[in-house]
């Protein structure tokens, strides 16, 4: 059998990376294969098979494929043979509008993705708030698996505390510094401009190292559509994690999170750690660019703030943040975590590859579903 993997146009990292993990130390006797973009060949292991990104290679490894597992789109001159399985993990619990829900989209462009959905078998969803919202916006009529995220696992795994300790090494953190991973999504004026501007940070970096100091270090990681046009000044106090290969390898790093609708969100509050919302342009969001699937102040597990100071603030006081909402955070991780279990890895690969692995059909966690049609 041959498996080819894809993550966000050649990466190493997500969904994929946790089910070829697995899928290799159950199977290693079948043929895995990665598509890596040249920029990012780096964060690729020893040992991992791959092909350039959008090269003949890659068409051909797709166009051969007994299983192509990716967690975006794949916007390739490829034509899918039959009995090829296309297992589209996807990459985020969905908190704003997507695909065919979204305010605006240019033009052709709905249209060109909806070739690739068209592929897809099998999707998964990782909690119940999410499955219908991911089958109505994709259009999608193949099978929905309710699993939770195989990418976070990881979170809920004692493996968890290495990875923190390996990870906060490699980037330098001291023994006793906060981590602060900052996330801030994409904004489609900004991505779909014709000048194409640079992606500038609301954050006033100068009040945050003046305030903080040294025991607080900002971990920024700005989204991958916007990552190239990043404008970071000279000396600022700031480690650039955009490019590291994994975000939930962060996750496991960070003491706290700042973000503002992305889909981090979700996945860190696996973590249980504080999260912070710098939401400045929350209404522009909300009601003109792009749209929420429901309300984020209702059910937000940490402050949404207005300034960059008032983000400061609440890092200068986290035990306060958690206080104020504890409540609202057990209601977030039961509303969007639930399936979070650090077994979703298996639940996927045992439904969509028992054949490869020789395993049966498990039961879900309480709460959970496979297939919703």
């Amino acid at each position: 059998m041959k498996i080819v993997y894809n993550a966000f146009g050649g990466r190493y990292c997500d969904n994929p990376r946790a089910l070829y993990e697995e899928l290799v130390a159950r199977a290693p006797d079948h043929e895995h294969l990665w598509t890596a973009a040249p920029a990012y060949r780096q964060g690729f292991p020893a040992g991992v098979r791959t092909v350039p990104y959008g090269s003949d290679a890659c068409i051909e490894a797709l166009e051969s494929a007994d299983y192509v597992v990716s967690n975006d789109h794949l916007p390739l001159d490829w034509k899918k043979r039959s009995g090829t399985v296309f297992l589209q993990t996807w990459h985020g619990t969905p908190l704003k509008r997507i695909h065919h829900d979204v305010r605006w989209a240019p033009e052709g462009r709905l249209e060109r993705l909806d070739e690739d959905v068209a592929t897809w078998n099998h999707l998964l969803s990782p909690n119940r708030a999410s499955t219908e919202r991911l089958r109505t916006a994709f259009g999608f009529s193949g099978e929905l698996h309710e699993t939770g995220y195989p990418r976070n696992d990881l979170l809920s795994s004692p493996r968890q505390a290495t990875v923190r300790a390996e990870v906060r090494d490699q980037l330098g953190i001291a023994e006793g510094t906060t981590a602060v991973l900052y996330t801030p999504t994409w904004r489609d004026d900004q991505v779909f401009a014709a000048d194409q501007p640079d992606f500038t940070l609301q954050l006033d970096l100068d009040d945050f190292a003046r305030r903080l100091g040294r025991d607080h270090v900002l971990l920024l990681r700005v989204h991958s559509m916007v990552a190239d046009r990043l404008a970071v000044p000279a000396g600022a106090p700031v480690v650039d994690v955009s490019n590291f290969p994994d975000v939930r390898d962060l996750y496991a790093a960070a003491d706290v999170l700042i973000t503002d609708y992305s889909s981090t969100m979700f996945d860190f509050a696996v973590t249980g750690r504080p999260i912070v919302y710098f939401t400045y342009d929350l209404e522009n969001y909300r009601d003109q660019l792009r749209g929420f699937y429901f309300d984020l102040a209702e059910v937000a597990p940490g402050p949404l703030l207005r300034t960059s100071a008032d983000v400061v603030d609440a890092l200068l006081d986290l035990d306060q943040v958690t206080a104020s909402h504890r409540d609202a955070y057990a209601a977030f991780r039961q509303a969007f975590c639930h399936l979070e279990d650090g077994h979703a890895t298996d639940r996927v690969i045992d439904r969509i590859f028992p054949d490869l692995t020789g395993a049966t059909h498990p039961k879900p966690p309480q709460g959970g579903q496979y297939d919703q049609r």
